[in-house]
């Protein structure tokens, strides 16, 4: 997995992006680039950040940041791994982080606005 840094921490708890938007965002499930830390939302997701991140970057591996899931993504060859390098913690958003998230920001349709 080239361009995978496994010393690199999560850049947070959520999506980055979402948190950073104006008004901000809500996600299904994270995903944490596995070349920079960049915690950014799935592409069921309203938002779609983390695969706006890898093609923006270049940055070609995620990895889950759902809790009990160590799968990773491969952009570049839309392939998925079982496995991979361990990455530095934590490996996945808190528990208490509800799916989707961030609960008070979720709308009553959130399953109306998911991308398919």
């Amino acid at each position: 997995m080239d361009g995978v840094d496994p010393s690199v921490p999560p850049s947070g708890t959520g999506c980055a992006d979402c948190e950073a938007a104006d008004p901000r965002g809500w996600w299904f499930h994270l995903r944490r680039c596995a070349g920079c830390g960049h915690v950014g939302c799935c592409d069921s997701s309203p938002g779609q950040h983390a695969s706006a991140h890898a093609a923006a970057t270049g940055h070609r591996f995620v990895r889950s940041f759902e809790p009990g899931e160590e799968w990773f993504w491969d952009y570049g060859e839309q392939v998925m791994y079982e496995s991979g390098p361990e990455l530095a913690g934590p490996q996945h958003r808190p528990l208490t982080q509800t799916a989707p998230g961030p609960a008070d920001r979720v709308p009553e349709d959130w399953t109306q606005r998911l991308h398919q």
